[in-house]
């Protein structure tokens, strides 16, 4: 099986694919179709509810000859899916509005003291519970414009959890 591909300025497949398409747990990580080099978008799912869509693909996706460095979608999921807070927005929501309303008291002592690491847990809820479908498209501009659509509600499950863009209407993309 070989990672979905698709081009503008139509965006039904792609749509009905970040929905409906396959889901790979973040707990089988990385998943084989997952390509290392790509722009693209992605929607990360806690059972049928959207949580989360992203992009990739806004810099340059040449691979350095001398790199084995994954670029574009498998480095923003690979991000994701480590759990660490800083400088990935995706889990600093993770964490804040869904991690920490399950922490006990004892909990919350305990991250305090240095004993528990926010980010551990953030990466368990993640592994846990969350997974995430994703298309190639053909470039930053391309996957900018599809993200922003899921943003506003093209799917029909509606906008997503931690991210929903509430300022634009729903236009074409």
């Amino acid at each position: 099986m070989t990672s979905p591909r698709f081009q503008g300025p139509d965006w039904t497949a792609a749509l009905h694919h970040l929905e409906h398409g396959p889901l790979f747990a973040f707990s089988d990580w990385p998943h084989r179709t997952l390509p290392s080099i790509a722009a693209g978008v992605y929607s990360i799912w806690r059972d049928q509810q959207l949580v989360y869509v992203g992009m990739a693909g806004r810099g340059p996706l040449v691979k350095e000859p001398s790199s084995t460095k994954p670029r574009g979608l498998a480095d923003r999921l690979r991000s994701h899916a480590s759990g660490r807070r800083s400088g990935d927005k995706f889990c600093v929501y993770v964490c804040d509005r869904l991690v920490l309303p399950t922490l006990s008291p004892e909990d919350i002592q305990q991250v305090s003291s240095g004993a528990l690491s926010l980010d551990a847990r953030t990466q368990a809820f993640i592994h846990a519970h969350l997974g995430y479908r994703f298309v190639q498209v053909p470039d930053g501009a391309s996957a900018l414009s599809l993200e922003n659509q899921v943003k506003v509600g093209a799917l029909s499950c509606g906008p997503p959890l931690l991210n929903p863009d509430t300022r634009r209407k729903n236009k074409g993309p």
